[in-house]
Formats: C-alpha cells, sequence, structure tokens
C-alpha cells in the first residue's frame, strides 16, 4: 500500500475574517494557488491532518465536508472523533 497515492489534507481553523474551520488538500494545489492557501493554513490554527487514500478521494472529501459543517455549525468535535470517522479513508 505504500506505492498508493495519497492526498496530504489538514482541517484549520481561520486565524483572520470569520474564524470558520476550513480544509486545503495540499497535494491537490495548483501552482497559482499553493502560496495563497498554504499561507491559510499556517497562519490558522491547526485542527487535524493527514494523508487519505486516494482512491476514496471523493468520499473521504465528503466525510470531511461533514466534519467542517458540524464545526462551523458549533459542534465540538475532538480529533479523536475525526479520527474515527476518517478512518476508512486514512492512508496508514
Amino acid at each position: 500500500m505504500a506505492d498508493e497515492k495519497q492526498i496530504m489534507f489538514e482541517i484549520y481553523r481561520e486565524a483572520e475574517d470569520d474564524r470558520r474551520y476550513r480544509v486545503v488538500y495540499f497535494t491537490e494545489l495548483g501552482e497559482h494557488e499553493r502560496e495563497k492557501e498554504i499561507g491559510s493554513a499556517v497562519r490558522g490554527d491547526h485542527v487535524f491532518d493527514g494523508f487519505l487514500l486516494s482512491r476514496e478521494g471523493a468520499r473521504a472529501k465528503r466525510a470531511v465536508s461533514l466534519i467542517l459543517e458540524r464545526l462551523n455549525g458549533g459542534e465540538s468535535v475532538d480529533s479523536s472523533e475525526m479520527e474515527r470517522e476518517l478512518r476508512p479513508f486514512l492512508s496508514s
């Protein structure tokens, strides 16, 4: 499984603006957006990161999106719960 493609991601909370929770998929950034997106993530508060299996990309991103909806809705979701929900999609 070490040769399988992976998607590197980070869930973070914005340092500015409305302090929303966001995700950045680092390995999918194009040259023109890389600096801005990485900068936003670095300035924000780290919440969770890892590597998603590319073959599960669509389902994995949907699961991440649902976590973001919960967080941005005011729900408290800790990292162990995030890991449990994303476990089927995480690269080991």
